[in-house]
């Protein structure tokens, strides 16, 4: 039977050759799916966080984590695997990177050993301490961490954490949750300052992504591109107007095999519908 490291190595390859396949639900989408579910576990679910060769991303140290309903076990679903892939195939096309929304790191650690230099913001308390954990463990030095949100503008916000669903905690007002909750303030960084000099950037902020988006126009769109996660149906046609005025500027969804979006039904609108990637290059490029 072939290796765990060695079938994951094999997918991470394969994607981008099947990039037209990446549409959740596709047949290839689905065989891919459940064929990497039973080896990551086997890699990953060591909580003293054993190195496991992980593809051309070298050995990690990953240790298990429970994040309420969620563990860390998710943070390695056919989705994310695209993502970590798409660093590794442009190591070379990108240098300076955002991972906003980092979580417990596993982003900024594959960017880092892309060789991309990222700063990373995560503003739960609890999965900043783990995303430090994961740095020290894998003797990363080239990841900037930021105990922080990020917004429109710069200061405080409040931070609503979710106890059931850690990896679902939010800024106030950027979606409803239910259940046991926390709430306490935050510090937020602008995006607008943190975006210079930046050619990459990974969001998934639950909720927010309109308010970051939006915050930017065609002097940075044109620099940056980003891989981003659209949380609602309210969100997406936010996006999709705001970014339809601005020249030059294209949309490609996931679930639409990375084409171009041409009209707001084309626009992802939760998790389920994989990622958008906002850029001003014609093509995607895998």
């Amino acid at each position: 039977m072939m290796k765990s490291s060695a079938v994951i190595d094999q997918i991470i390859a394969l994607l981008p050759a099947v990039s037209a396949q990446h549409k959740p639900g596709s047949s290839l989408y689905s065989f891919m799916e459940n064929v990497s579910i039973g080896h990551i576990e086997t890699l990953f679910s060591d909580k003293d966080g054993q190195k496991q060769d992980f593809g051309p991303f070298g050995a990690l140290a990953f240790p298990y984590r429970k994040m309420g309903a969620i563990d860390s076990l998710d943070l390695f679903g056919l989705d994310e695997l695209i993502l970590f892939s798409f660093y590794w195939a442009n190591r070379h096309l990108y240098k300076k990177t955002l991972d906003i929304g980092a979580n417990i790191g596993l982003h900024s650690l594959l960017m880092s050993r892309a060789g991309f230099e990222v700063n990373s913001y995560e503003p739960d308390s609890t999965h900043f301490q783990w995303l430090q954990e994961t740095m020290a463990l894998n003797g990363i030095t080239t990841v900037n961490l930021h105990n922080a949100a990020v917004s429109d503008k710069e200061g405080e916000a409040e931070f609503v954490r979710v106890l059931g669903n850690t990896t679902s905690s939010h800024l106030a007002g950027a979606k409803n949750s239910y259940g046991d909750l926390e709430r306490h303030t935050v510090p937020i960084a602008d995006i607008k300052k943190i975006v210079k000099e930046v050619d990459l950037i990974k969001m998934d902020v639950e909720g927010h992504e309109a308010d970051i988006l939006l915050a930017l126009g065609k002097p940075e769109y044109e620099k940056v591109d980003i891989l981003v996660e659209i949380g609602s149906k309210n969100n997406a046609e936010h996006i999709f107007n705001h970014l339809k005025e601005i020249k030059g500027i294209h949309l490609f969804a996931q679930k639409k095999g990375w084409n171009l979006v041409e009209k707001q039904e084309d626009m992802p609108t939760s998790y389920l519908d994989g990622t958008l990637f906002i850029s001003a290059k014609e093509v995607m490029p895998w």
